[in-house]
């Protein structure tokens, strides 16, 4: 699924620093994957994530989470990144 988008984030539903993640990323003009995991499922998920929420993947690799997307936005560094993975055209 990783490798199939190119941005997906993997976040906790209700979770305000996914909210976060998710209004960054559209508001940049990239429409993201959103898998939102339930508490139910937090187990198994949490696992293979090595419980970070959100969890960015951009371009099919582990890129980060809330502060590591926030520093590359900041920084300028983000939207190349973007482009390049194949989700922002401008």
């Amino acid at each position: 699924m990783v490798e199939e988008n190119a941005v997906i984030v993997f976040a906790r539903k209700g979770c305000c620093l996914s909210h976060v993640v998710k209004c960054l990323l559209r508001g940049l003009g990239v429409n993201p994957t959103v898998y939102e995991v339930e508490e139910k499922d937090l187990n198994g998920v949490v696992l293979e994530l090595e419980e970070k929420f959100p969890a960015v993947f951009i371009g099919g690799q582990w890129f980060g989470g809330l502060d590591r997307i926030m520093a590359a936005h900041i920084t300028g560094e983000l939207t190349p990144l973007l482009k390049q993975a194949g989700a922002l055209w401008l």
